[in-house]
């Protein structure tokens, strides 16, 4: 679906979608746990179908009561074995790979792991060589990933700074095994905020991770915790907020509904980062942490009075683009000013963009947003190929954009 958006500005109210990264995490404690789980606030995008697709592959079931209610029957940490491995179909979820790898070989002596886009291409070495040293097998072979093994108690050390993902697959596999285990990470954690997400879910189940210090520090488990069923309302999702907060930079008049201002999520963090982006000048921003803010912010810098550059900005590399490099190509397009680092992004701010288009958005949604909201600030129209990426995501995007005054050709809502 290609969309032709016509530069105006964007006013009323909107509800961002529920948050992705919680929902992943209390469908799956929910699917661990035996009996039966009430989620509301879920809102099934195409990466949380993926995740619930591969409980299913385990032995639970879900089923939606309601538009936002989902009730999750869990099979207690306890696979069925059948002739053959599990097959879990992850789509293009990261988190669904990353987090079902360990749950599969800790209670189904591994699975079958197909994915699609660039999933595969996603880096998974902090798995590959601590399951080698723990004689799991890890054969891919195209878009195929089969991993062959038990997994055990014991110390699991691995590297922070490429995803925090692999901690929490981990913290929620090792507490279903015999036995007392340690995750230590070598390095700083990038995505602490993720973490954190992940040791508050593991709580409501019931899982209690200590963090403790010795000359390191350390998250330590117990082995054999049975997961308890939990009544769970999503939070709304401060990264989706991230392009409303964008388009009231761009002169937008939006008030921004359900969000949690103590929330776990460090992506709340948009705000802050909008009012230093607020003040003319120029300004320095550590994203290692927030890296999914980036095209919102990005968005912004391109049209304001000074100079911004986007420091520590390497893991967009390994998204569903090399979106350092989408997010340069999207802005030049729009008529930016835009310089691309090795790990930065150097952005001199315009009084306006042009406008053009965005050839496919290469299939990554929040380069697609990120357009649609910049549309503000063009003064030709903008078309965005391939706008259905948004699915993944936040399927009603395209709906709320146009309930907010948005001029939008070619859409098509189903």
């Amino acid at each position: 679906m290609d969309v032709t958006i016509v530069p105006n500005k964007l006013q009323g109210r909107v509800t961002p979608p529920p948050s992705k990264s919680q929902t992943h995490r209390v469908i799956l404690a929910a699917a661990l746990a035996r009996g039966r789980s009430r989620l509301e606030n879920v809102a099934i995008s195409q990466d949380i179908l993926a995740t619930l697709s591969c409980i299913g592959a385990l032995g639970a079931h879900w089923e939606r009561k309601g538009e936002r209610t989902l009730e999750v029957t869990g099979m207690g940490g306890i696979f069925q074995p059948g002739k053959e491995l599990p097959h879990f179909d992850c789509g293009e979820s990261g988190s669904t790979l990353r987090f079902l790898i360990p749950i599969a070989l800790a209670v189904a002596g591994g699975g079958i792991f197909t994915g699609r886009g660039r999933l595969m291409e996603r880096p998974q070495e902090p798995y590959i060589h601590l399951f080698r040293e723990k004689g799991i097998s890890w054969n891919r072979e195209g878009d195929t990933l089969t991993v062959l093994g038990q997994l055990k108690a014991g110390d699991y050390e691995l590297p922070g700074n490429v995803s925090s993902q692999f901690f929490t697959g981990l913290l929620y596999a090792l507490p279903l095994v015999s036995g007392i285990s340690r995750i230590v990470p070598t390095t700083h954690i990038e995505g602490r905020d993720y973490l954190a997400m992940t040791l508050d879910t593991l709580a409501g189940a019931g899982v209690t991770v200590t963090e403790l210090h010795n000359t390191i520090k350390y998250f330590h488990l117990k082995g054999k915790t049975a997961y308890k069923t939990m009544d769970y309302t999503v939070e709304s999702d401060w990264s989706q907020a991230a392009f409303w907060y964008a388009a009231n930079f761009l002169g937008g008049q939006i008030t921004i509904q359900g969000l949690n201002p103590t929330s776990a999520q460090g992506d709340k963090a948009v705000a802050s980062f909008y009012w230093k982006l607020a003040r003319p000048g120029d300004v320095d921003l550590d994203v290692s942490q927030y890296p999914d803010l980036v095209p919102p912010l990005a968005a912004m810098a391109a049209v304001r009075k000074g100079t911004c550059r986007f420091n520590n900005a390497g893991r967009l590399r390994m998204k569903e683009s090399d979106r350092l490099n989408s997010v340069t190509a999207a802005l030049i397009a729009l008529g930016a000013d835009i310089r691309e680092g090795e790990d930065s992004l150097t952005i001199r701010g315009r009084d306006s963009l042009m406008g053009g288009e965005i050839v496919g958005s290469p299939h990554d949604h929040r380069i697609a947003m990120m357009a649609a909201v910049s549309a503000q600030t063009c003064q030709k129209p903008v078309t965005i190929l391939g706008a259905e990426c948004v699915n993944k995501s936040y399927p009603n995007f395209w709906e709320h954009f146009q309930v907010l005054g948005g001029n939008i050709h070619g859409l098509v809502l189903r």
